[in-house]
């Protein structure tokens, strides 16, 4: 019969006492009949029988009546129930919970609060019982609630026979079926029929709620900025840089020429050596390194290259084309820093003490050798890239078509997917501006070729294919700036301050420490250019003696730097108006938000 006591500390002599596991088996496991008897019991042998019997009476009376709610008052009480002693000089907290199945006690006893206590039963019908009452279990009860730990108990029933049954009582934090019957919102997919499932997701909204999400104002303003906004802006930047790159190709072919001329002129007109300036060096230094390129070029076979970029089938048109490239762009970046030094070595000649002199000169002339023969390289480079584009556009095989969908995909494959700063896309901008110049440069070349060894109507057919590069080159290059800056949540205002850092550029006010410049050498593709007009020129010479021919050399050389002159001044004073419009149009637009 299992015992429920409210408010006493009970405990067991037997579970203070430090004893062997066959001594507390001998305990637990005795028979009614041979009960366990306490140190009190042993006193009370030699006590007088009236004394015995008043203490036997008073045992019997708490059998019989109902258990206090108080806790025991004296330490020494001993309670004998059902044939077993109880001491509650200790006190032993458990935090089991026990199930109590006898209906006779609870007949007797009414039906008390939960306590949380333990229960032993022998084979012989006895019940070990151990209860905590709420008030000692109560500070710590409060610190589980507290820290949130919910624990599982396994509590031993009592059983009639005396056997003892474990039952396993789950977690709350893990009863799984509760959590779900909590959940308004989970429902299992099995127990809906499928014409249930069909009508809930007719009535659940946006029917791509599971793979898309809502969108804002941020959202539908990037998509604009990717269609609308930004190509216009980037493309605006291109033609401008294309422009600037135009305007330095022309100055090369005219206002260095020129001052050259004048240099010359001073010096026979005044006949005193007279030290020149840095940018006298380095006029000198860049016209040294036109004259060889051109001079290497004239000994260059071009139909026998031709011949062989065409004729060869182990590597594709388009693959010769991707690689110059490649080359084409380390080229240009290592060629700007020889020239930058070039042109170091050059003031610091113009400057330098007469004792060091020989110093000066000779890091000059190495300098001078170095740019020679990189922009050589540079030249042929460009050459054959010219003459690969010239083999797509004549071939009968759509090998053009073929080039321009392999290497503009290419690029937008290369590009696109990777992670970009804002100095990059800068930097990217500018080599966009430079590519779009040497393509010019190659449909001249190919315009030369055409003329000198075209047979029948070939120009609708030249104009066409020229269009076909440009309208390309064009549109990659808006959808790789678009997608770029979509990925890397690039504003199209940065496009715009790029643009002013260009024009202050070509006024020459940006400052020292501007990061970015376009940096362009138009010493390569000079002299492609002026090899493949050579020949066109000479063809149209007339076959007269030398002096009628030389006049005619002159009159065209004339006529060709009036009109590179003139292209010149025009474009370089419309750069200049533009770029003072737009620098004067951006501190007007910051004047008016810093304003407001």
């Amino acid at each position: 019969m299992a015992l429920r006591s409210g408010g006493r500390k009970l405990s067991f002599e037997i579970l203070s006492r430090n004893s062997s596991p066959e001594e507390e088996a001998g305990l637990f496991y005795r028979s009614n009949s041979d009960p366990i008897r306490s140190s009190h019991d042993a006193a009370d042998d030699h006590k007088p029988a009236a004394a015995r019997r008043k203490r036997k009476k008073k045992k019997r009376t708490v059998v019989n009546c109902s258990i206090p709610e108080s806790p025991t008052a004296a330490d020494d009480e001993t309670d004998v129930i059902n044939g077993l002693e109880f001491n509650y000089s200790q006190t032993v907290l458990c935090s089991v919970t026990t199930e109590v199945s006898d209906p006779e006690f609870q007949n007797n006893f009414g039906a008390p609060e939960l306590r949380q206590r333990t229960v032993n039963a022998g084979a012989g019908g006895g019940v070990v019982d151990e209860t905590t009452p709420s008030g000692a279990l109560e500070g710590e009860a409060n610190a589980k609630e507290e820290s949130g730990v919910e624990a599982a108990a396994a509590a031993p029933v009592a059983k009639p026979n005396g056997n003892l049954v474990t039952k396993l009582q789950s977690a709350e934090s893990l009863d799984w079926q509760r959590v779900m019957a909590e959940d308004p919102n989970y429902m299992f997919s099995v127990d809906k029929s499928p014409l249930k499932y069909f009508m809930e997701e007719m009535s659940n909204g946006n029917s791509l709620r599971s793979t898309t999400t809502l969108g804002n104002e941020k959202e539908r303003e990037r998509v604009y900025d990717t269609i609308f906004r930004l190509p216009w802006r980037c493309e605006l930047l291109i033609d401008v840089g294309f422009f600037v790159c135009l305007d330095s190709f022309l100055s090369l072919l005219t206002i260095m020429p020129t001052r050259i001329l004048m240099t010359l002129w001073r010096l026979v007109h005044t006949r005193q050596f007279k030290r020149p300036s840095g940018a006298e060096l380095s006029d000198f230094g860049c016209f040294t390194i036109m004259a060889c390129g051109v001079i290497l070029l004239e000994q260059t076979d071009i139909s026998l290259i031709y011949h062989m970029i065409r004729g060869q089938g182990t590597i594709k048109l388009y693959v010769v084309y991707n690689v110059l490239e490649i080359f084409d762009k380390l080229c240009q970046s290592f060629n700007g820093d020889v020239l930058q030094t070039l042109f170091n070595s050059a003031d610091g000649l113009a400057s330098c003490p007469t004792e060091n002199m020989r110093f000066w000169i000779w890091r000059f002339t190495c300098d001078q050798a170095l740019a020679v023969t990189a922009s050589i390289i540079h030249s042929f480079i460009l050459l054959a890239q010219a003459i690969t584009l010239s083999t797509c556009i004549v071939a009968h095989n759509n090998a053009l078509f073929a080039l321009l969908v392999s290497n503009n995909f290419a690029e937008i494959k290369s590009n696109v997917f990777k992670r970009y700063s804002k100095e990059n896309i800068h930097s990217l901008v500018y080599f966009d501006s430079v590519e779009r110049f040497h393509i010019s440069a190659f449909i001249i070349f190919i315009l030369a070729q055409n003329i000198l060894e075209a047979e029948g109507p070939w120009f609708e057919s030249f104009l066409f294919n020229a269009g076909v590069v440009f309208v390309c080159e064009m549109i990659i290059d808006i959808v790789k700036h678009s997608f770029i800056a979509k990925f890397n949540d690039i504003k199209p205002i940065a496009y715009s301050e790029f643009l002013e850092d260009l024009c202050k550029q070509t006024l020459n006010i940006q400052p020292e420490t501007a990061k970015k410049n376009l940096t362009f050498i138009p010493l390569a593709p000079a002299c492609v250019v002026i090899r493949v007009l050579t020949p066109v020129y000479a063809a149209h010479l007339p076959c007269s003696p030398l002096p009628w021919k030389l006049f005619w050399i002159l009159v065209l050389f004339a006529m060709n730097y009036v009109m590179l002159t003139s292209l010149k001044v025009l474009i370089g004073m419309g750069l200049q108006k533009h770029a003072s419009w737009y620098v004067n149009r951006c501190r007007k637009r910051k004047h008016h938000l810093h304003y407001d």
